[in-house]
Formats: structure tokens, C-alpha cells, sequence
């Protein structure tokens, strides 16, 4: 039995199934989804019903483009002009997909295998007790019957710093910007949205969210998504996985058992992105 982390699909299912054969994905493996499960490629619909139906042998993270199709879903958001969500939207299983997808996680962490898994990342600021209680927060409203009320304040920049006495909606708008959207950071913790290429795009004042110090160290290898212009970290211990199908690049799966990489070429659904 194998453990494989795959970083963001963005509906590309083709290129998965491609990955999955690559790798002799069997019926023993397991699959660890890094978020962005949908969004912007061809087969979201497809992607969705696919890991749903893996039940317990897949463990995925809500990424920014999964909570953007909730929050259409709820009526809450418009859609965006370069989405490919109509499918999904309008499929006779909506209902129970959405339902499924709603009830995924923020954060997973396997003390065992020693890996924390998140969409964007765990800020500075955050110990990892602290992030997974904060994570807690989100899923406990996105689970439960205030769902729409969080999708109707979930969009928003600000706060974009954390301090402990933000409460209400903007408490759980910051987490889930921290969790789902974070790239640039600064010394204090404060978020910057506006730069999403790679590292040449670094704002004056913020740092990649990985290259911050903390106080407490995480004693787990952090594996995130969200960040396609990025490439790697060049930290052993921080694992970029979005590596850029929907754009292009490849899809990559990461074993967790010994490290080892494998990717597939994808032909991108869009313009690569720089």
C-alpha cells in the first residue's frame, strides 16, 4: 500500500487518470489531494464524482476554487468569467457532490506519516495546534447550517493580519485566506493578494509564506498546493505540489512513504502561466 499526494487537478481528469496508470494506482493505494479539485479545466465534474467515489482512500483539502464553486452553489457568489463550473452545477448528482465536497477538511495531518497537508500553506503566526484548532473553526461552520452565511462573508482581503481578538465572520473570512489563499507574507503576518506569479513578483516588505522563521517548528513536512508559478521551495521539508497542469506544465504525485516524485505532462487548458 502506497500513499500519493497530488497537488492542484483544477479538472483535469484526463491528465489524473493518465497520472494514476502512471504510477499503478491500485485498489490498496491511497491518495492525499492538495485542493483545487475543480476550476478552470475541462472535467470538473468528472473529478469530482472520481474522488468521491475513492470514499476513505482519499483525504483532500478545500482549496480558494472548491469554496468558490460552494459559495455559487449557495447563490452566494456569481460565477467568474474563466470558470468551468457549469457542469458541475448543472449535473443531476449536484446536490450530493456538494454536500461531499463541503464536508472536506481545511487541513489534514498524519502524525505517522509525518505529513501536514494544507491548500496554500500554515502562516508563521501559527503553531501547528494552533492551525488545525483554526481549521476546526471554518469546517465546524461550513458543516454545519450557517454554511450560506459563510459563503456570504467569505470574499475580502481584509483582515489581513491575525490577532487573536478578530472574531465573528472575519475571524473565519482571515483563516480561510491564511489556509486557501496565502503566497506573500510579511514579518508580522500580514497578507499580501495582489502578487501571484512567482518569486520575481515579491512585493518590497513580504517574503514567500515558507521562508518565514517561526517560533515553534513544525514537526511535520508540509505539503501545499495553490502556488503554480512557484516551482519548489528548496526546502526538503515544505513541498510544493501544484505544479501546473491546467496551465500547461505537468501533474505531479508525491509518495509519501520515500519521497519520490512522479509527474505527467499535461497539453493546459490555458495559456501557461508566468
Amino acid at each position: 500500500m502506497a500513499t500519493y499526494a497530488i497537488g492542484d487537478i483544477q479538472g483535469c481528469y484526463d491528465e489524473l487518470m493518465q497520472l494514476l496508470e502512471q504510477i499503478n494506482f491500485s485498489e490498496e493505494d491511497r491518495l492525499w489531494l492538495a485542493g483545487d479539485l475543480v476550476n478552470r479545466g475541462p472535467k470538473s465534474l468528472e473529478v469530482l464524482r472520481f474522488i468521491k467515489s475513492l470514499g476513505s482512500r482519499a483525504r483532500t483539502v478545500l482549496g480558494n476554487h472548491d469554496l468558490h464553486l460552494l459559495a455559487v452553489h449557495y447563490g452566494m457568489a456569481s460565477g467568474k468569467r474563466k470558470d468551468t463550473l457549469s457542469p458541475i452545477l448543472e449535473a443531476p448528482d449536484r446536490d450530493e457532490l456538494l454536500h461531499w465536497l463541503r464536508h472536506q477538511p481545511l487541513l489534514v495531518d498524519d502524525k505517522t506519516l509525518g505529513y501536514v497537508m494544507t491548500h496554500a500553506g500554515i502562516p508563521h503566526v501559527w503553531t501547528l495546534k494552533q492551525a488545525k484548532g483554526y481549521a476546526a473553526e471554518v469546517e465546524q461552520v461550513l458543516q454545519g447550517t450557517l454554511a450560506d452565511e459563510y459563503f456570504r462573508h467569505m470574499y475580502g482581503n481584509q483582515p489581513d493580519r491575525w490577532r487573536d481578538s478578530v472574531k465573528g465572520w472575519e475571524r473565519l473570512r482571515l483563516i480561510t485566506n491564511y489556509l486557501t489563499r496565502m503566497r506573500f507574507i510579511s514579518e508580522h503576518g500580514k497578507l499580501e493578494f495582489s502578487a501571484n506569479g512567482g518569486l520575481e513578483t515579491q512585493p518590497k516588505g513580504y517574503h514567500p509564506w515558507y521562508e518565514v522563521a517561526r517560533e515553534k517548528e513544525i514537526k511535520r513536512t508540509q505539503l501545499f498546493g495553490h502556488w503554480a508559478a512557484l516551482g519548489t521551495t528548496g526546502k526538503q521539508a515544505v513541498i510544493a505540489l501544484d505544479t501546473g497542469c491546467v496551465w500547461g506544465n505537468c501533474l505531479t504525485a508525491l509518495r509519501l512513504e520515500d519521497g519520490e516524485q512522479f509527474s505527467c505532462d499535461c497539453p493546459g487548458h490555458h495559456p501557461v502561466k508566468h
